[in-house]
């Protein structure tokens, strides 16, 4: 579905790109069933989406209640042959998009010649404060050798799931 469902943040350098596994130096994916994923520039290149949590069939009520569990993963990786810097932030906002929680870890740095494997990031969002109604999560990043062309942080199989009740 390309960008679709993406609003392109930072699309700089040479711009986002959406690329075939493994890619030139790179690794399948242990999951079979994920063949493409997205790739930096050497400019910032940030996406996100924001996702309306009764878009969804999530209720106020049932959110500010039982405050289902929120789980949060992307999977990222690096060239063989290029550094690169990877990002993630996910926000939960209120109705009023006020941010209620946040997960914000230190940025990825991966050095030129690394292992090119795919790494999981995962968080769970669990006790946080009733209001939450939006989900907004964004992820993205560059080479950090400002190579022309597709160089940078590989991202891919993004999901949020929202999960048994914590309460």
């Amino acid at each position: 579905e390309n960008f679709h469902h993406w609003k392109l943040d930072h699309n700089e350098g040479d711009k986002w790109r959406i690329e075939a596994m493994p890619g030139a130096h790179g690794r399948e994916m242990l999951d079979p069933n994920v063949h493409k994923y997205f790739v930096t520039s050497y400019g910032p290149c940030f996406k996100s989406q924001l996702i309306t949590l009764q878009n969804e069939g999530y209720w106020n009520q049932l959110m500010d209640e039982k405050r289902p569990e929120i789980v949060v993963k992307d999977w990222y990786a690096a060239r063989f042959d290029c550094g690169c810097r990877y990002e993630l932030t996910v926000r939960l906002l209120s109705e009023d998009y006020l941010v209620l929680e946040e997960f914000h870890p230190e940025p990825v740095v991966i050095e030129q010649w690394s292992d090119a494997m795919w790494r999981e990031i995962s968080h769970t969002f669990q006790n946080y404060p009733a209001g939450v109604r939006y989900i907004w999560f964004q992820h993205g990043g560059q080479d950090t050798q400002y190579w022309a062309g597709w160089y940078g942080i590989r991202v891919t199989n993004s999901s949020i799931t929202i999960g048994p009740m914590t309460l």
